[in-house]
This record gives C-alpha cells, sequence and structure tokens, in this order.
C-alpha cells in the first residue's frame, strides 16, 4: 500500500498540481499586497482620501466601546457588528487581477498547444492540369480528362 500511494504522489500530474498550488498562493499573496498596498491607495487619494480597508458600515455598536469607529479595527476591538465594504472591494479587484492572470496563463498554454497539434503539411498527391484545371495523380504524364501531355 505504501509502495502504490509512493507511485501515486510522485506521478508527474500529483506533483506538477502540488507545484500549481504552491505558486498559486504565493501569487495571490502577491496580488493581494498589490491590491491592497499599490492600486487601492491612489484610488482612495482620488476619491478624497478614503482608505478602502476603513470603508465599513456599523450594523450594531459594540458593547466595549460606543460609536462612530474611526477604523475597522476599532469597530472589531469594540466587538460591533459591521458590514465590511472597503475590504470586499479589495477582495473583488484581487480577484479580478489573479482571473485575468489566470485567463493570459491559459491562453498562452492553449497557443503553444495549437501549434504542437498542427500537423506539417502533407506533400502533396494531386496536381491541377493547366489545361482544364482539374486534379490529377501526381504522377500523371497525360490528363484524363482533356488527353493534354503534362509536362
Amino acid at each position: 500500500m505504501l509502495k502504490d500511494f509512493k507511485e501515486f504522489a510522485m506521478r508527474g500530474n500529483v506533483v506538477d498540481m502540488a507545484v500549481g498550488i504552491i505558486i498559486g498562493a504565493a501569487f495571490g499573496t502577491i496580488v493581494k499586497s498589490l491590491v491592497a498596498d499599490v492600486i487601492m491607495p491612489p484610488i482612495g487619494l482620488l476619491l478624497g482620501g478614503v482608505d478602502f480597508t476603513d470603508l465599513f458600515i456599523t450594523l450594531k455598536e459594540g458593547a466595549k466601546a460606543a460609536a462612530p469607529y474611526a477604523t475597522l479595527a476599532e469597530a472589531k476591538a469594540a466587538g460591533a457588528v459591521t458590514v465590511n465594504i472597503g475590504s470586499f472591494i479589495n477582495t473583488v479587484i484581487s480577484f479580478i487581477i489573479v482571473a485575468f492572470a489566470v485567463f493570459l496563463v491559459i491562453r498562452s498554454l492553449n497557443k503553444l498547444k495549437k501549434k504542437e497539434a498542427e500537423p506539417p503539411p502533407a506533400d502533396p498527391v494531386v496536381k491541377e492540369c493547366p489545361r482544364c484545371f482539374t486534379e490529377i495523380p501526381i504522377k500523371a504524364t497525360r490528363c484524363p480528362h482533356c488527353t493534354s501531355e503534362l509536362g
């Protein structure tokens, strides 16, 4: 049983999938940082200094401190119930970036597969008669339709 498991785990597809998952997780972390630290701050600045991570709606005040809360961290520390709109926007933008990156990778792989899958052009087995324009075998020396000699 251990031998069978080792064979299964070391097959190319399983190892490739594991590498893909690890790289995907690392890529997700990079995209999350890109969105939170690079993309959203300028957008927030353009919208009047809004920090999207602190864009939330308080549904119920917390027991530890009363509203209003300046940041989402303060609201969570107070035990408030919130709808975290800014976090959701950041997550949606992260998803769009990851989905677009995956789309580009799959598109590139599909183009490579198409190039590999195309068979080389076959040698012609027929030619066209220069007089009557019908297709005739490549080795023919006379056209069977118009009886002209082929050079």
